[in-house]
């Protein structure tokens, strides 16, 4: 894997370690929200939706934009790929490893029932 995409992955990991985080991924795969909204849901001030969202767009996870005082926010599925993608490979790994293990402990069980 690149250092680009390592990087990608621990963005998304450390944006959804965080359980407001994830009350806005949540949220935001309903219908777009704004901030406000956002705050309200969470219980917290705007400032601090505000940086929860930045981790979230840093990460790839969220995106929005600002129309007038009102900035809206949506899902943004691209940083998602990168952690299913990461996902993908180690879930392959890990099921090549157990296939393996399998074949050398059926081998064991024939040869003892020999």
């Amino acid at each position: 894997m690149l250092k680009y995409e390592a990087e990608a992955v621990d963005r998304v990991f450390h944006a959804v370690a965080d359980a407001n985080r994830r009350a806005i991924i949540e949220r935001l795969t309903r219908s777009p929200a704004t901030v406000s909204e956002l705050a309200a849901l969470l219980g917290v001030t705007v400032a601090a939706t505000v940086q929860h969202l930045r981790v979230l767009q840093d990460s790839e996870l969220v995106s929005s934009e600002k129309v007038g005082r009102v900035r809206t926010c949506r899902i943004d599925p691209a940083g998602l790929h990168n952690a299913e993608a990461w996902l993908t490979r180690q879930r392959t790994a890990w099921e090549l490893r157990l296939d393996r293990l399998g074949a050398v402990l059926g081998d064991e069980a024939k040869e003892s029932g020999r």
